[in-house]
């Protein structure tokens, strides 16, 4: 798909961490138009959880998946999903999910916590034993956590200049357009009178940021 045309920006949609193999990732270094940004799903950071999880990998092998990102692509964008109160969880097991947060630095997340769906193993196999209070300051403390890390990770990006393809208009103010960068951020810039549009790419230097949004001004001349 990446040779189809070289303006085509190409991005990996949720996957199981072991899908995410060597292989794919020199593909991502090998092709500009492939976003460097994965979703690595991890759910939670303690073994005997992604076991009754049926996650099929440990907490050591999946920061070793982050570290070999990290290390084929140092600029990478990472995100993840995370599960609060999972069946029988202990507050250990749950603060090495926060520890786990800690140590991968993911960029953002999505974060909820533990449901009981119908039909699903989990269901069948295991009593949904965590008071609903419990489960909600977990998931308090993750999103607490993710936001620092988010809000560090955007801090580290202002001064620099990304290509960020408009895919709409803010929001909050129709004299702002809204894009991604090449790491699957969202970056905010007035329209100001580039004669910009939608599916255009521009160069934007950013200038400051929120935990969830890259602030910054189009350079004249790099519309793409």
């Amino acid at each position: 798909m990446a040779l189809i045309s070289p303006l085509l920006r190409v991005r990996f949609s949720t996957s199981h961490p072991k899908d995410i193999t060597d292989e794919v990732l020199f593909t991502i270094t090998k092709y500009q138009n492939i976003c460097n940004y994965i979703h690595l799903p991890v759910q939670s950071g303690n073994n005997r959880i992604l076991q009754l999880m049926n996650r099929t990998y440990t907490r050591e092998w999946y920061l070793a998946k982050v570290k070999r990102i990290r290390e084929l692509i140092p600029d990478c964008g990472l995100s993840t999903d995370i599960i609060a109160g999972f069946c029988t969880e202990t507050e250990e097991e749950h603060q090495e999910t926060i520890s786990l947060m800690n140590e991968s630095v993911f960029d953002y997340g999505y974060m909820y916590f533990y449901s009981e769906r119908p039909g699903t193993l989990a269901e069948r196999r295991y009593t949904d034993d965590i008071p609903e209070d419990v489960k909600k300051r977990r998931l308090q403390e993750i999103v607490d956590t993710q936001y620092q890390l988010s809000l560090r990770s955007n801090q580290n990006d202002v001064g620099k200049t990304y290509r960020i393809l408009i895919d709409g208009e803010s929001k909050k103010d129709s004299n702002f357009w809204k894009g991604r960068n090449d790491q699957n951020k969202v970056a905010v810039f007035p329209k100001a009178d580039l004669n910009l549009q939608l599916g255009n790419y521009v160069d934007v230097q950013i200038h400051s940021c929120t935990k969830g949004t890259l602030l910054g001004t189009a350079v004249l001349g790099t519309k793409l």
